[in-house]
């Protein structure tokens, strides 16, 4: 764990004991540790100056938004991670990613299947994972995996980059993200290889995604989405997508012809996975992130502070209830 990990968690961690009045036992239970941990890390925090009187420490903003995006929200839990002045967004994003490598880990421990889905984010976050040994972890693809440009972001090559991260294994889904037609999809997921990896797919305990936002994505840039393939998506509405799965701006998947040719865990198999992890960046995918968070598919989130301040407005104008 680097510096300024370990600084922002007990940073969060005071907060909710001195600020928040949170037992040791009830901060325990809410981050997936033990008590004693809790007491270790509380008095680490007197010891490095993090605990005076006060809190202070440079990441102190960040763990507010994050509190207030978690109530706001009404998710499990929210990272965010500081931009440090850049506006680069390639930078923010690699920064997101590597955030998400220093808290998998956590999230992972005592998981036995893991499922991940395919983007340039998630490709640095498997770059930025360490090395661990989970002999007995198996990560599957959640959508299709082939496909003739960018080979590196697809969901199979980081199912297996990411198992070997996890020293664990890994199962290949033969089958591209979008089928050419709905016929071929039917002739795909009807083989018993195809067919098996997504019923396993969709019972994984951990998911792992990316969001996309469909009129300035990398299936855009790579010419996966055609001009007609955009327009429907225009048609219907569409603002955001999550493993190639599109979705309107109230989370609902969108009924046409490019959806009905994906082939991949269906957005509703979200909501049955224990624990759903988003990774994003950048405040052109805020209608997207937003969208997501209507359709309940997210348990956590990792995003950059641009676009947690602007998620963190617009959460404020709608109330809890209004998001069902």
């Amino acid at each position: 764990m680097d510096n300024w990990t370990e600084k922002r968690e007990l940073v969060r961690i005071a907060k909710m004991y001195y600020v928040n009045g949170l037992t040791q036992a009830e901060i325990a239970k809410k981050i997936g540790v033990s008590r004693p941990v809790i007491s270790k890390m509380l008095q680490r925090a007197k010891d490095i100056g993090v605990v005076e009187i006060y809190i202070r420490d440079e990441t102190v903003s960040m763990v507010e938004l994050e509190q207030e995006l978690e109530a706001a929200l009404n998710m499990d839990e929210v990272i965010v991670v500081p931009a440090q002045g850049s506006k680069n967004e390639e930078i923010i994003k690699q920064q997101v990613a590597k955030a998400a490598a220093q808290y998998l880990p956590k999230w992972i421990r005592n998981k036995r299947r893991i499922g991940i889905s395919w983007g340039t984010t998630l490709y640095h976050l498997v770059n930025e994972y360490p090395f661990e040994r989970h002999h007995k972890i198996k990560v599957y693809p959640l959508v299709g995996g082939i496909g003739r440009h960018r080979i590196e972001i697809h969901s199979n090559q980081l199912a297996y980059e990411f198992s070997k991260k996890l020293g664990g294994t890994c199962e290949f889904l033969y089958a591209p993200a979008i089928a050419d037609s709905i016929e071929l999809k039917r002739q795909l997921v009807d083989s018993p290889d195809v067919r098996s990896i997504q019923e396993e797919a969709r019972r994984v305990d951990l998911a792992i995604v990316g969001i996309g936002n469909p009129y300035e994505s990398t299936m855009a840039e790579m010419g996966y989405l055609k001009e007609e393939d955009i327009r429907q998506l225009r048609d219907g509405e569409a603002v955001g997508d999550i493993s190639s799965r599109f979705f309107d701006k109230t989370g609902e998947p969108i009924d046409n012809n490019l959806n009905n040719r994906v082939i991949g865990i269906e957005l509703a198999d979200l909501k049955n996975i224990p624990t759903v992890v988003g990774v994003v960046s950048g405040t052109k995918k805020l209608a997207a992130v937003w969208a997501g968070l209507q359709g309940n598919y997210f348990d956590k989130l990792i995003i950059d502070e641009y676009l947690a301040e602007r998620l963190l407005e617009k959460a404020k104008g709608v109330s809890i209830s209004e998001r069902g």
